[in-house]
């Protein structure tokens, strides 16, 4: 074979690549839910608290299932301890990270709103969009809750730009009042 040949034979086989990485590459956008549609199509919402994190492998991805207390519940029928799926984690020495799937630490609290389907564990709906981190200013003991996807920008079908959303310290009664 001369190097002409193999040139184009390497290219060939590198166009090949290229398209074979496009046809397989799966890519999420998520569309900005507003807080009426997360709570009319969430089946439960709840203050949780997280007790513990598993990670495994399923059809090759990772995913993480998480153990919550039920702390509180503002909508839906939940047992004392749910379990919730995400997208990602860490099995061994592989980590899967997702943009915009929540991961969840022992101790925190957080209102999720969930879905799920019969026989399968409940998942967060609109992801970030959907979990509210708890957090307590430690002087005066006051509650806020903020939106995980108020850190990041989410794509707006209408205006076909990405934006900033979501909500930022508010206190926890006015949270519940919506």
């Amino acid at each position: 074979m001369s190097y002409a040949q193999r040139r184009r034979f390497l290219w060939i086989l590198f166009l090949i690549g290229i398209v074979l990485i496009a046809i397989t590459a799966n890519a999420t956008t998520l569309a900005p839910l507003t807080f009426t549609q997360l709570a009319q199509q969430s089946t439960a919402i709840a203050r949780l608290r997280c007790l513990g994190t598993k990670s495994f492998w399923q059809n090759g991805e990772i995913w993480t299932d998480t153990q919550f207390a039920v702390e509180q519940q503002e909508k839906g029928e939940l047992p004392a301890l749910v379990v919730v799926r995400t997208l990602g984690g860490t099995v061994g020495n592989l980590h899967s990270h997702v943009d915009e799937a929540p991961a969840f630490r022992i101790g925190e609290e957080a209102y999720l709103f969930l879905w799920n389907r019969q026989g399968e564990p409940y998942r967060v709906l609109g992801w970030s969009q959907g979990t509210f981190r708890v957090t307590r200013n430690a002087p005066s003991g006051q509650e806020t809750v903020t939106q995980d996807s108020s850190a990041g920008a989410l794509f707006d079908p209408q205006t076909r730009t990405f934006r900033r959303t979501g909500i930022r310290g508010l206190s926890v009664a006015l949270f519940r009042e919506r």
